[in-house]
């Protein structure tokens, strides 16, 4: 079969397929897509947090490289999520935000920007390759995370 011959088969299924998420996309809400975003940014950050945690615990062997890698991504990450819980996204379905977190917006913020500035310690602790202090650092960003999950998550 010919390479044009293939083109003209397959062109119509991507475009098709194109046109379809598109369309999907386009009748989401602001605040959908918002929801979407953040519960993305945690997948992400989550992926980077558990071989941390794993080392930290003793459940695997340290890596420093590894480790100061991961804690960069999540030091990189953190700061994603300002522009994740907009207006918008409040009362919006499959979200295991609380609703006081919209109520008490302003100790919300504060706990993010906690997060924020822990992971970035967390980085640069991880940075030097000192196992202890790593560890450390890692579950002071680990609380600053529980602490606002205990607050403002829903339980599962």
């Amino acid at each position: 079969m010919s390479l044009i011959r293939v083109v003209r088969l397959v062109a119509p299924v991507v475009l098709g397929s194109l046109v379809l998420a598109t369309s999907a996309h386009a009748q989401q809400s602001k605040g959908e897509a918002a929801v979407e975003y953040r519960k993305s940014v945690y997948e992400v950050m989550a992926w980077n947090f558990g071989p941390m945690g794993a080392m930290a615990q003793g459940k695997v062997p340290y890596n420093a490289a590894e480790f100061a890698k991961r804690a960069e991504r999540v030091a990189f990450i953190a700061p994603l999520l300002t522009e994740a819980f907009p207006p918008e996204s409040q009362g919006v379905k499959r979200t295991d935000l609380k609703p006081e977190a919209w109520s008490n917006r302003a100790d919300f913020d504060a706990k993010l920007k906690d997060l924020i500035d822990r992971t970035a310690a967390l980085a640069a602790t991880a940075k030097a390759g000192d196992f202890e202090k790593s560890k450390a650092a890692f579950f002071d960003a680990a609380n600053t995370c529980k602490a606002c999950h205990d607050k403002y998550k829903v339980k599962d």
